[in-house]
């Protein structure tokens, strides 16, 4: 099934330009008025935002791009060709960096962005895996813009010896390191990602043992199993932990997998010291 972007128009124009722009990249469409913005917002939502529809003035816009920008969904701002908005650019280039349109130039750039942004595999794929130019450091760059810097030996297997070459395989989702003592090491982008953001790395070995990566499917559904058990709704356990509830949710659906920072505040929250929720059992 194609990806399906939420365009928040009111001008059917508009809707026309960017059904074809979306369409010939593969991308779904579905038409939302601005007036019924707030039930869109969902996790893994992408949006595309008429900023020239009659039902936004300044304070309008700012609340929606906002209200999404909390909420942690990419959303696309389309500013008017005519002029407009000038007083709250700089604030929405903040809240969209990189996803301001302000000509019909842009919109080629924004389709790209959008299709990189609508494929939930791309945290699983390096787009870049090099030698740190800090010493025994691995830098790795995922397809999702998120970067970890991974601390050698990055397994029992590492003897620590100067890496000769990387391998990116085909697919991107794992890279073979060549050691100059002669030793081989595979890396996989998913075990990357479960570490990808933190400054502490859960086994002492950058988290990428086989055994060692955290799967972000089963430790949601820990920490769902856990929830429940402590009697905690989703709404309760937000209010608990500062968390917004549509990131609790992505999380405990897989689809997120917190730092070590956020895992300790959910369970603390639950009842329940961290080791519990990454535990199996």
């Amino acid at each position: 099934m194609s990806p399906t972007i939420s365009l928040v128009t009111d001008r059917p124009t508009f809707e026309t330009v960017w059904r074809e722009a979306l369409g010939a990249s593969g991308l779904a469409l579905r038409a939302v008025h601005p007036n019924g913005l707030a039930t869109e917002l969902t996790p893994g939502t992408l949006l595309v935002l008429d900023a020239g529809t009659s039902t936004y003035d300044e304070d309008e816009l700012l609340t929606a791009v906002g209200l999404a920008k909390a909420l942690g969904l990419v959303t696309v701002v389309v500013l008017p060709e005519g002029g407009g908005y000038t007083g709250i650019e700089e604030l929405l280039e903040d809240l969209c960096p990189g996803l301001l349109v302000k000509s019909a130039s842009d919109v080629p750039r924004i389709v790209n962005v959008l299709c990189r942004r609508a494929d939930k595999g791309r945290a699983n794929r390096f787009e870049y895996l090099t030698v740190s130019p800090r010493p025994n450091e691995l830098l790795a760059l995922l397809g999702d813009g998120s970067a970890a810097l991974l601390t050698r030996p990055i397994s029992e297997e590492d003897d620590n010896s100067e890496v000769a070459g990387i391998l990116l395989e085909s697919d991107a989702q794992a890279a073979t390191l060549r050691l100059s003592s002669g030793r081989q090491l595979t890396i996989r982008a998913s075990a990357v990602a479960s570490v990808a953001g933190q400054t502490t790395q859960p086994n002492g070995h950058g988290g990428l043992d086989g055994a060692g990566a955290v799967d972000g499917a089963r430790l949601g559904a820990r920490l769902r199993e856990l929830r429940l058990a402590a009697g905690l709704t989703q709404a309760e356990l937000a209010r608990r932990t500062g968390i917004h509830r549509p990131n609790i949710a992505r999380v405990e659906a897989g689809r997120h997998t917190p730092s070590l920072e956020t895992l300790a505040r959910l369970a603390s929250a639950i009842g329940v010291p961290t080791t519990t929720v990454l535990s199996p059992k």
